[in-house]
């Protein structure tokens, strides 16, 4: 889970410095495992490329291989993950010249990030023959200029290139699913960004891939939740992250908030829990990192059983008859059903905690990420 600003220097801007941040493959193994253990169901972690363990072999993204991330695999299959989704990395790397990747004029530029990007789909098919899955690989790039561009076309263009170069090198298609990830603007890239949301949105028509749709991706009064039925009249696939926007800044943690709702709601009403691929995308360096993972992971989880329990037949019905203000009566009247008894039995069922599972995040925090500093 990261943010998605970039900096001067091609890398990710996050903010704070709360205590105990994983210094190694060690590390973050057992934060993951013990946030994995306080979130119920099951469970699946997207990897970026930049997780390589590459045991101190020199080797450049544009060369990664499936065995760096075997150890990745054999950590998956250990604490029982029903697999690991990929995404190749293009950000904080010496070949972000100028804030321009896949739409580089620079051709050796471009050309090292195809390669990275290829080398990721050989990857994300090594990840799939491992689990058994189809695996999501999802391509984002930071692309974009500070100031009024002259020319808003040629970068798309050669973007273009990239992409159809990346997709003619054979990859399984049943076995990875490719997808492309749209922005409004980010810090470095405010008043320009290649991979926009139309750019994206006709060329994965086009060449039958996926678009993920970011809920803080777009402007602050677009929803992702009425986008979602739009692409499922047209997709059979949509693939999403979840995240939180304040403004700019998308990457907050995922609280349990309309939109959220309205998300899962989209997701369940229109039997779509197999073709909406949700992903969760936040980072706050601010607060308990483990904390953090299982507050957005859990809201999820209660948006969608929320869904679960709305009787959708019956407000469809009223909607198609122009019973508006019935309709309006019951989902005001469905806002204070007591849904957390059905989460608590839900909770009971998984073998997890249902009172104060902070406490035991505080417990790590103690006796694990105070030593780390």
């Amino acid at each position: 889970m990261t943010s998605s600003a970039w900096t001067a220097a091609g890398g990710i801007q996050t903010t704070g410095n709360y205590i105990g941040r994983a210094r190694n493959f060690e590390e973050l193994k057992a934060d993951i495992e013990k946030a994995f253990s306080l979130i119920p169901g099951k469970k699946r972690l997207n990897l970026h490329a930049s997780y390589a363990i590459l045991n101190g072999e020199k080797v450049d993204r544009d060369a990664y291989r499936p065995e760096h991330f075997a150890p990745w695999v054999k950590f998956a299959k250990e604490i029982g993950l029903d697999g690991i989704d990929f995404n190749p990395t293009m950000f904080s790397h010496k070949n972000m010249k100028d804030g321009l990747s896949l739409s580089s004029p620079d051709e050796n530029i471009r050309k090292f990030w195809v390669k990275h990007c290829i080398a990721c789909l050989k990857i994300s098919e090594y990840l799939s023959d491992e689990f058994g899955k189809q695996c999501l690989m999802n391509i984002w790039i930071p692309d974009g200029y500070k100031d009024v561009p002259a020319d808003r076309l040629t970068p798309r263009l050669r973007l273009k290139k990239s992409l159809d170069e990346i997709l003619a090198c054979g990859y399984d298609r049943s076995k990875v699913l490719v997808a492309v990830e749209s922005k409004v603007f980010g810090i470095g890239v405010e008043s320009y960004t290649v991979g926009s949301n139309e750019f994206y949105q006709n060329y994965a028509a086009k060449n039958d891939i996926c678009c993920l749709l970011d809920n803080g991706h777009y402007h602050p009064l677009e929803y992702v939740s009425d986008k979602i039925p739009s692409l499922l009249a047209f997709y059979d696939k949509v693939a999403l992250h979840v995240t939180r926007g304040v403004r700019w800044d998308s990457d907050h943690v995922v609280l349990f908030e309309d939109e959220l709702k309205e998300i899962a709601k989209e997701i369940v009403r229109n039997d779509a829990t197999e073709k909406v691929l949700i992903g969760l995308d936040y980072f706050d360096a601010s607060i308990n990192r483990l904390a953090a993972w299982i507050v957005g992971a859990r809201n999820m989880q209660k948006a969608l059983l929320f869904a679960l329990l709305q009787p959708n037949g019956k407000l469809k019905t009223l909607q198609n008859e122009a019973n508006f203000t019935e309709l309006m009566v019951l989902n005001e009247e469905l806002k204070t059903l007591p849904f957390d008894a059905v989460w608590n039995e839900y909770l009971k069922r998984q073998g997890q905690p249902q009172g104060d599972w902070y406490n035991e995040v505080k417990q790590y925090e103690a006796k694990i990420l105070k030593e780390r500093n």
